[in-house]
């Protein structure tokens, strides 16, 4: 075994693959002695490990041995291989395979040089490194410009930075791909931080609500969020509809950029849950 090949049992299961699998894709091959097609497999496997270098981790799980774990996950053949992400079972085939239709698995499961680079860059936006992230995601979409996960992490970089028309421009010709939703529930704040570029709130003056909002908009560029934030539930304690509920979508893409799990969108998520209902 070397270090990117492991055999696996009931008692290190959770460690070896679940909870490895948060940092790495863990491949999962269920084998026995006794499978003569285990042994033709079981070779191509290892070969694929080593030349992957440790993008993938191979765990070997002797079915005879650990019957718990191939009852768990519904194993009823042998070889049968489990490709392993985030704690979940990604994909998955059974039998004996060609080494081509194996590599293909493979390839499909590890992330490519662009996807690892905007997955590491996504560890700077929860750390409030825009810039750093901006530039990490820059490098991301220089590799692949159809990068839909670099393109939603630059976008949120830059609405961070204040920069609402560079997101817009970004919103315009959004990569296909799931993250095109979340990017656009970030467009009201990058229309507010354009107007604030442009030097005027973009709203009819005579609006009283209107010079707050823009306001919130002006401590959103200078970095000084929880004011920013307080402005936004003020307006919706006056009216909760303003601008068709706008200081609210508002509130919710600054939630979006800094996670779920973030000081402040917990604090103020509460704070706007208080105040709508």
């Amino acid at each position: 075994m070397n270090p990117f090949m492991l055999d696996v049992n009931e008692a290190n299961f959770e460690q070896e693959v679940l909870l490895r699998s948060h940092e790495v894709p863990v491949v999962v091959d269920f084998w026995a002695e006794w499978c003569g097609p285990c042994k033709v497999l079981g070779p191509i496997l290892e070969r694929l490990a080593i030349e992957g270098g440790g993008r993938f981790i191979l765990a070997k799980i002797n079915v005879d041995q650990n019957p718990g774990l191939a009852m768990r996950f519904g194993v009823q053949g042998i070889p049968a291989v489990k490709a392993f992400k985030q704690g979940k079972v990604e994909t998955e085939f059974v039998g004996s395979q060609p080494e081509p239709v194996v590599r293909r698995f493979i390839q499909r499961l590890i992330p490519s040089p662009a996807e690892q680079a905007a997955q590491a860059a996504n560890s700077l936006l929860v750390t409030h490194h825009w810039k750093e992230a901006e530039e990490a995601f820059r490098e991301a979409l220089a590799e692949d410009g159809r990068n839909a996960v670099a393109a939603l992490g630059l976008m949120k970089s830059l609405l961070m930075q204040g920069r609402g028309g560079e997101a817009l421009a970004l919103l315009e010709d959004f990569p296909p791909g799931s993250e095109w939703a979340i990017a656009e529930q970030l467009r009201p704040l990058a229309e507010l931080l354009a107007a604030v570029e442009n030097n005027g709130p973009g709203y009819d003056e005579q609006d009283p609500l209107a010079a707050e909002l823009y306001q919130a908009g002006r401590l959103i560029v200078r970095g000084n969020l929880p004011a920013a934030m307080d402005g936004l539930l003020d307006i919706l304690r006056q009216d909760k509809r303003y601008r068709d509920g706008l200081p609210r979508k508002i509130l919710l893409a600054i939630f979006s950029i800094l996670g779920d799990e973030d000081t402040l969108t917990r604090q103020y998520r509460e704070e706007l849950a208080s105040v709508l209902f």
